[in-house]
């Protein structure tokens, strides 16, 4: 529970608890009509309060994420070959793994993660 929650809760509780005193106190041998009004709006916020407080926040909506990897140097994707069986790769062969670029070879199955090669 948020500390707003709790808020909203006990001073539900406050305006019920005073509320109800100024309703009781309405039919006492003092009593005035206007203390029941002022009972009934008080027991009606603290309602409007624990309504507010108990709602389930909106669903959130999915994000998408996009990861952009930049390979230094020439790196050209036609020409990018299986290290086990040499197989041509595509740019579909190409997965982000836990941040790391990851090649699965459609024909032998093998899965690597690519390396960048010294730029010197």
């Amino acid at each position: 529970m948020t500390g707003g929650k709790i808020v909203a809760y006990i001073g539900a509780g406050i305006l019920i608890l005073f509320g109800v005193l100024f309703i009781m106190a309405t039919f006492s041998q003092t009593g005035q009509l206007g203390w029941l009004l002022v009972g009934i709006i008080m027991v009606l916020i603290a309602f409007g309060l624990i309504w507010f407080a108990s709602r389930k926040p909106k669903p959130e909506t999915p994000v998408n994420v996009t990861y952009k990897v930049d390979l230094s140097g020439d790196v050209n994707l036609e020409t990018m070959k299986c290290k086990s069986c040499g197989g041509a790769l595509t740019s579909e062969n190409v997965k982000m793994v836990a941040g790391a670029p990851v090649v699965s070879c459609p024909y032998c199955g093998t899965s690597y993660q690519l390396s960048e090669e010294p730029k010197w």
